[in-house]
């Protein structure tokens, strides 16, 4: 009977422990450093693995703007890591990853729940009494970048493109038609100009030729002077080809102004 009344006091003596040790340890773990720390965060991270956390935490500059620090990559993957020993009496955190963000692996010293908001995979977690460690492996689908370029499927993108290069091609055929039409139509007039210059006498088709070749409005002194020929011998020459309809005469103060005349 002793024996018993004994093993129960020491039974009640270890549960007290127990409890007590419970009650002295949980606490002292929470403000191991003498601060109670805490954060409500708002974690973004940009195509180029720049991270901006923002939101309320009294822990030392836990809070920043555009930081590579967190981030790191290894061809085609990304791993986010952001993780501080001390212990957090609570904290609540949303990691928002870029757009296209495939995730292949995610460990939070809290609960942990992925969703998606606006495009954008979002990594929602919470916990209490606990240090705050965030680790995030994912990769950008580029593909899918491609395919909302400007909000465009692929198909639309490469229909758009085939319409662009038609439209070019149509241009350099049209310009290539409208040069030939133009060069027969010079054609055309050179061969006009050889069968009105017979009948003519050999100063009347210098005047002809000089003109076409100048192609520019000539005084008949500037006619004299390139044919080298008498000043009345231009006057009658020029008068008749004018009768015959080839040049036409424009008076300008005390020069005539000649030209080929335009069909």
């Amino acid at each position: 009977m002793i024996n018993n009344s004994y093993n129960l006091k020491k039974l009640l003596i270890f549960v007290c422990f127990i409890l007590l040790s419970n009650y002295i340890v949980i606490p002292s773990v929470i403000s191991a450093t003498g601060e109670d720390y805490y954060a409500d965060l708002d974690i973004f991270v940009d195509n180029s693995g720049f991270v901006t956390i923002d939101g309320v935490s009294n822990y030392p500059e836990l809070l920043t703007e555009n930081t590579e620090v967190y981030t790191s990559k290894q061809q085609s993957l990304w791993f986010l890591n952001i993780s501080k020993k001390e212990i957090f009496s609570n904290f609540i955190y949303k990691l928002t990853l870029p757009k296209n963000s495939e995730v292949s692996y995610v460990k939070s010293s809290g609960s942990v729940i992925i969703g998606e908001e606006q495009g954008n995979l979002v990594i929602s977690g919470f916990g209490e009494n606990k240090s705050l460690s965030i680790i995030v492996q994912y990769k950008i689908d580029k593909s899918a970048e491609f395919d909302e370029l400007f909000g465009l499927d692929i198909f639309s993108i490469i229909l758009i493109t085939g319409i662009i290069l038609l439209t070019f091609l149509f241009i350099i055929i049209l310009y290539l038609i409208l040069r030939q039409k133009k060069q027969i139509i010079l054609e055309k007039t050179d061969d006009n100009l050889e069968i009105s210059l017979k009948g003519l006498n050999d100063r009347q088709k210098d005047i002809i030729n000089l003109l076409i070749n100048i192609k520019k409005d000539m005084t008949q002194t500037d006619i004299q002077r390139n044919l080298n020929i008498p000043k009345a011998a231009v006057s009658r020459n020029i008068r008749r080809l004018e009768i015959k309809g080839l040049i036409e005469k424009e008076k300008k103060g005390m020069s005539n102004i000649i030209r080929l005349k335009k069909s």
